[in-house]
């Protein structure tokens, strides 16, 4: 990942987009990440919207630590409680 220190960000916005494909590219204030330019080619906008928001990520740590812990549901068990086979 490249990283710009973000003072340095003197060229218009679109001449920074230009390589993303390859790579992202990291802003930063004094050396600490505070942005980073993606490319999301490919990428709908419901799944950028969620990949980045912290309540839903927040719900999908949750759940993974408590799958974690409590193992789950065997897909067998799950599958009988929704009546397919």
């Amino acid at each position: 990942m490249k990283t710009l220190e973000l003072s340095k960000a003197t060229r218009p916005l679109a001449e920074y987009t230009i390589h993303l494909e390859t790579e992202p590219l990291e802003l930063t204030i004094d050396g600490d990440p505070v942005a980073a330019l993606v490319a999301v080619e490919e990428v709908d906008l419901e799944s950028f919207s969620l990949s980045t928001n912290p309540t839903f990520l927040a719900l999908i740590e949750r759940s993974r630590a408590r799958q974690s812990a409590e193992r789950g549901i065997p897909s067998e068990e799950m599958r009988r409680r929704l009546g397919s086979s």
